[in-house]
């Protein structure tokens, strides 16, 4: 098999690791074969790939988009490395309001895979980061939604010494016991 699965502390985020071919003249892997993602619970539909680049020290998230448009997204990054996180903000779920994080990085090819109805974001560890990432809808700016990154109720353990830097939209998203019922999962 060319992947990997391995369910992590939230069951239903999983780690993907694939097998990677190498030699004297670089490597070649398969990034996503749906029928076998759909034999390890991954069947999501992925409508929009994103491709995104970001300087050491940038904190991006933690984005969410609301019903209908709720995305599953599987992040691989491409370049650099990164530590990426996903916050449960399904309201009957025995895990709402934790996290899981990992490290996602050029050298270990891993990706992840975050079901809708979780919160995202990642941290910037190298000089740089390049991401790729599917997701499940389209980007949907009336279903966008956010969490504050440095909240205390959700103490994500961020692995850094040092202030990231977010957008203003970030830096302003609602804490996570400030979101709107309707706006959970």
């Amino acid at each position: 098999m060319p992947f990997n699965f391995k369910r992590l502390d939230i069951e239903d985020v999983i780690l993907v690791t694939p097998k990677v071919f190498g030699d004297s003249r670089g490597f070649f892997m398969e990034s996503y074969q749906k029928s076998v993602f759909a034999q390890n619970g991954i069947s999501d539909d992925f409508n929009q790939d994103n491709h995104s680049k970001s300087a050491k020290g940038v904190l991006r998230g933690l984005h969410y988009q609301t019903n209908p448009k709720a995305q599953a997204k599987l992040v691989r990054c491409s370049r650099g490395k990164i530590f990426d996180v996903a916050v449960d903000i399904r309201k009957t779920s025995p895990t709402f309001g934790k996290w899981v994080g990992e490290i996602l990085s050029e050298e270990n090819k891993n990706m992840l895979y975050i079901p809708a109805g979780f919160a995202h974001g990642f941290v910037v560890l190298s000089d740089e980061a390049e991401l790729l990432y599917k997701a499940s809808n389209e980007y949907s700016p009336a279903n966008d939604r956010g969490i504050r990154w440095n909240d205390s109720d959700i103490n994500i353990q961020w692995g850094i010494d040092f202030e990231p830097l977010t957008s203003e939209k970030d830096s302003k998203q609602p804490f996570f016991k400030d979101i709107k019922e309707e706006d959970l999962f």
